[in-house]
């Protein structure tokens, strides 16, 4: 598959293979993940079956505006997206900047808009229009650490971790203690043991909602804030209006109270293997059988295949999965979570957009919107792949072939089975209880409804 030629998209559905049947035979489950319970067991309705999009403004257009975003909403609203979670809009910090326009999570001031993107009428009106088109904005939200030259360091000096000497100093992250550490040098990092700094975020979050109507947040290097501070922040939140709290990080105890969803990492790993030809159909069936984090039973995990970190740093589809970007993406869009889209991923973005500089898509004619329409539909339109509770786990299905990845998912009536060829090679298959083997071509995979 050639993501440099956008032509060769056009044909969105030629491994898309949507069947509708009559009952299916008894399916054959290897097993599925334990999970526990939670006391934050309840999310906001329109997050229930819904998807998720993330808009990266400063690429989204030539002009990299609120207002020339807005332009797309009709266009996202016909491919079925749900929720658009916008990058961070406020003001980027000058000192110790990265590139010419540096970066995004790099705040100077976390109640205004980045005079680059528009103002405060343009993020209300954004929220207005997406509102009513049945979608909701949230907002991209960096608790863990702020720019040099943010006004809380002269303000709240004492809101900030020191060295031996007393000093500020740049982050340094080392997620892996087998890594080498990395040095965020044009960020500071929040010292949440001063009690002071949690009302102060915990205000500024709310001056969002309160004034324009933000929906939730996704909330940056979530795993690096204390959980108890999220608890909080989202209990103070919610006596605003109900809000949705995507985490960036996987630690089950983010759902206890703060967060509705938090990211499958593990799970996009897995997919990077695939794509990457060092690992197999069984990386997919371990993932599944053998957990490494047990969440609870009413947690979100984002799926995906790609986001702007990916994409900046890791690689576009093309270089991450190859032939493989389209089977990955069903599976994204038809396993337990809420699915993402990256903005550019429907026109085949087939480069790595610059991170502290201007680098716009090129939208190329929405080669792949008709491919995301259709998964976005299917979801909408099957139960059992509901968020959550409100859907259904997952059926692992013996398919008679280690390269083959299959599984069901039922909820009431509705059962979805999903069989995919994880392999560059030509397959053959046959799920319990059918009477004679059936193929599918490399990277393909059919989709059973019912």
């Amino acid at each position: 598959m050639n993501f440099s030629r956008p032509a060769a998209f056009l044909s969105t559905l030629a491994c898309l293979t949507f069947v509708t049947l009559a009952p299916l035979p008894a399916l054959a489950v290897d097993s599925a993940a334990p999970v526990t319970a939670s006391p934050n067991s309840t999310h906001v309705a329109w997050s229930r079956n819904a998807n998720i999009y993330e808009v990266n403004l400063r690429q989204y257009t030539q002009e990299g505006t609120i207002k020339a975003f807005a332009k797309h909403l009709p266009r996202l609203k016909k491919m079925g997206v749900d929720i658009i979670w916008l990058m961070p809009i406020q003001p980027i910090g000058e000192l110790n900047r990265k590139g010419t326009l540096g970066s995004y999570y790099a705040v100077r001031d976390y109640t205004a808009v980045n005079p680059e993107f528009g103002t405060l009428e343009d993020v209300r009106a954004l929220v207005k229009q997406a509102h009513g088109m049945g979608m909701h904005v949230i907002l991209d939200w960096v608790a863990n650490h702020t720019a040099w030259d943010n006004a809380w360091v002269k303000q709240h000096n004492d809101w900030y971790k020191k060295n031996e000497k007393g000093e500020i100093f740049p982050v340094t992250f080392q997620e892996d203690p087998a890594a080498e550490p990395e040095y965020w040098t044009d960020v500071i990092a929040l010292d949440y043991e001063q009690p002071g700094l949690w009302q102060g975020m915990t205000d500024a979050m709310a001056y969002w909602v309160r004034e324009a109507g933000i929906d939730g947040f996704r909330c940056d290097v979530a795993d690096a804030v204390p959980v108890p501070f999220w608890n909080h922040a989202r209990a103070e939140l919610d006596k605003i209006k109900p809000v949705f709290m995507l985490a960036e990080g996987q630690k089950p105890a983010l759902h206890d109270a703060a967060f509705d969803m938090t990211y499958a990492w593990d799970l996009a790993e897995v997919f990077k293997k695939i794509g990457a030809g060092k690992a197999d159909a069984s990386a997919l069936r371990s993932h599944y059988l053998q957990p490494k984090k047990i969440y609870p039973a009413t947690a979100y995990q984002m799926t995906f295949t790609n986001n702007h970190d990916f994409n900046s740093w890791n690689g576009h589809d093309a270089e991450l999965y190859g032939p493989a970007y389209k089977v990955m993406a069903v599976l994204a869009a038809t396993l337990p979570g809420m699915p993402l889209i990256y903005g550019g991923q429907e026109a085949a973005l087939a480069k790595r957009l610059e991170f502290f500089e201007k680098d716009a898509i090129q939208w190329n004619g929405y080669p792949l919107a008709g491919f995301y329409t259709d998964l976005l539909k299917l979801k909408k339109n099957n139960p059992a792949l509901a968020n959550g509770q409100y859907g259904s786990p997952l059926k692992i299905l013996d398919a008679g072939n280690a390269d083959v990845f299959a599984f069901s998912r039922s909820k009431g009536k509705n059962v979805v089975s999903v069989i995919t060829n994880l392999s560059g090679r030509e397959q053959s298959y046959r799920l319990p209880g059918a009477a004679k083997q059936q193929s599918l071509p490399s990277w393909g995979w059919k989709i059973i409804t019912r």
